[in-house]
Formats: C-alpha cells, sequence, structure tokens
C-alpha cells in the first residue's frame, strides 16, 4: 500500500518536468530560428565584418581632370620663320578672333608680297593682250600660233597669281587689301580663335623657324570632364547620364556634367577607360588640368 501511494504522489511532479522540458524545448528552437532569420531577411545587404552593422553600397566615383576640346586648344605656329619685332600679350591675357598676338620680321615676306603684286600686274596685261589676240583671230587677223601663245603666257602668269595668293592667304594676309594698302614690312601673327593666350614662348628679339610654336589660345567656354572607369563600372554608364563633381580648390562647391561620350580603348595595365563629360555652366574659375572627384547623380 505504501509504495502504491508514493507512486501516486510522483505523478503531479514527473509532469510538471515534463511540461518544463518541453518549453525549453521550444524557446530554444525559436531562438535558433531568429538567429537564422536575419541571413535570409536581406541577402543583398552589405554587413561590415568588424561591427556587424549594415551598409548601403555606395555608388562607384571617378577620379579626373578638366579638358579641352581639341578643336578648342589651338597651337599658333608659324608658317614663315622670322624674328620677333613686337609681342605685346602677356600669358593668360583674353584675345579676340584675328588680333594681332606678334610680328615677325623676315626679308622673305617682303619679297613674297613683291612677287605678287608683279606678277598681279603683269596677269592684267597678259589678259588684256589674250582678248585682243582672239579678237583678231575670230576676224583672221592673227595666226593660230600667236593666239596659242598669248594664251599660254596668260595662264602661266596666273597660276602664279594664285601661288602667290595662296601663300600669302596661308601667312593670314589679305591678298584683297594688299593692292590698295601696299606692302607690308612686318608679318603679323593673329588669333586664330578667341580665348586666353599660354604657353608663351618667344620674345622681342628671338628667332623662329617655320613651323615653331609661338603660344597657344584656349577657349573655356566648352571645357569637359576627362575621367578613369574601370570595367567593372562600364554597364551602369550610358551616354547622357548626370554627374555631380567637385573641382580640388574650390571647396563646398558642387557642379554638374553629363556623359558626353565613352573611349572604346581598354588600358592593358589598369583595365580602366577614359570618359567624358560636358560640364553645365562652367565657371571662369575653371583651368584645363584642374583635378575633380565625380560620382553619379543620385
Amino acid at each position: 500500500m505504501k509504495k502504491i501511494f508514493l507512486a501516486l504522489a510522483l505523478l503531479p511532479l514527473l509532469a510538471a518536468c515534463g511540461s518544463g522540458q518541453g518549453a525549453a524545448d521550444s524557446e530554444t528552437a525559436q531562438a535558433e530560428q531568429a538567429v537564422e532569420q536575419p541571413a535570409e531577411k536581406d541577402k543583398d545587404t552589405a554587413v561590415d565584418a568588424v561591427t556587424g552593422a549594415t551598409a548601403v553600397v555606395n555608388p562607384p566615383a571617378f577620379n579626373g581632370v578638366i579638358v579641352l576640346p581639341p578643336q578648342k586648344h589651338v597651337t599658333v605656329t608659324l608658317t614663315m620663320g622670322g624674328t620677333v619685332n613686337s609681342m605685346d600679350m602677356f600669358p593668360g591675357e583674353y584675345v579676340k578672333k584675328g588680333q594681332v598676338i606678334a610680328t615677325l620680321k623676315n626679308p622673305e615676306f617682303i619679297t613674297l608680297q613683291q612677287e605678287y603684286l608683279d606678277a598681279s600686274s603683269q596677269l592684267e596685261f597678259l589678259g588684256k593682250e589674250f582678248v585682243r589676240q582672239q579678237n583678231l583671230s575670230s576676224q583672221e587677223a592673227a595666226s593660230q600660233k600667236r593666239l596659242q601663245q598669248s594664251k599660254a603666257e596668260h595662264y602661266s602668269m596666273k597660276s602664279r597669281v594664285d601661288a602667290a595668293a595662296a601663300q600669302l592667304r596661308l601667312l593670314g594676309v589679305d591678298v584683297a587689301r594688299l593692292k590698295d594698302s601696299g606692302i607690308s614690312s612686318y608679318l603679323e601673327v593673329k588669333a586664330p580663335i578667341s580665348g586666353y593666350v599660354t604657353n608663351m614662348n618667344g620674345n622681342v628679339g628671338k628667332f623662329f623657324n617655320a613651323g615653331d610654336p609661338i603660344c597657344d589660345v584656349i577657349d573655356k567656354a566648352s571645357l569637359l570632364l576627362e575621367l578613369t572607369a574601370y570595367e567593372k563600372d562600364l554597364d551602369k554608364l550610358k551616354i547622357g547620364d548626370e554627374f555631380d563633381f567637385h573641382v580640388n580648390g574650390i571647396a563646398d562647391k558642387t557642379f554638374k556634367a553629363t556623359l558626353l561620350s565613352v573611349d572604346q580603348m581598354v588600358d592593358d595595365e589598369n583595365r580602366s577607360v577614359k570618359i567624358y563629360l560636358r560640364i553645365k555652366n562652367p565657371g571662369t574659375e575653371f583651368r584645363p588640368g584642374m583635378y575633380v572627384y565625380a560620382e553619379k547623380s543620385r
């Protein structure tokens, strides 16, 4: 009887232990599920390996410089050598198209003008003679031989005039005004475009050979960005994309640019490609060669 009574007394205790063990097992399973859940919640979220904090992946950034389009950067070279007679421009000074940058002295320039004027005068005479021979030939008062000779002399002189005029035009001389103004003593070197004078390497009395550069003229109205992009980022770029960029030396200012073109050659060493952007409203403080940092607009 005592054994039966003891067994009945232990039954509630065993039931309580079983219930507690089940609750503990349930809590353990829920905890394990809670640990595994974040990994499945967002597989695309980056996690910092040190702090364990999540972070959004930043868009690619690009470094580069401000550059000029080729047609807006002109090197002024001489088609005829000579000694500098005057040079009034200063580096960084603004000039207009056609404005005189320097003057050169060279006796050959004077001779070329003289040859053009002499040939022009002879051409006028030979032209009238050719017309006269044509009239005489039509009336059978002149031989065909004399007509052909007059024609040959006329066209030969015309070619000499055209050649001299072409050389003078290359030197920037207005041949239409040469007959009225007369021979000029000095060759004028004029600005081919409007812009800023830079890279001046001449001075009064210095001799330049034909083909030597005397200075550069740059037009900053159409500045571009030349940025370096890597292969892995090319699929994120398309023509017309908007960019924000900062210029080294101009703090706390953000500027805008639009993707204009992507170079087709990949650099073999660092697997990069040059991309070019047109600057919106370039400031006067911008200068070619300035360092920039850019990223796509969000």
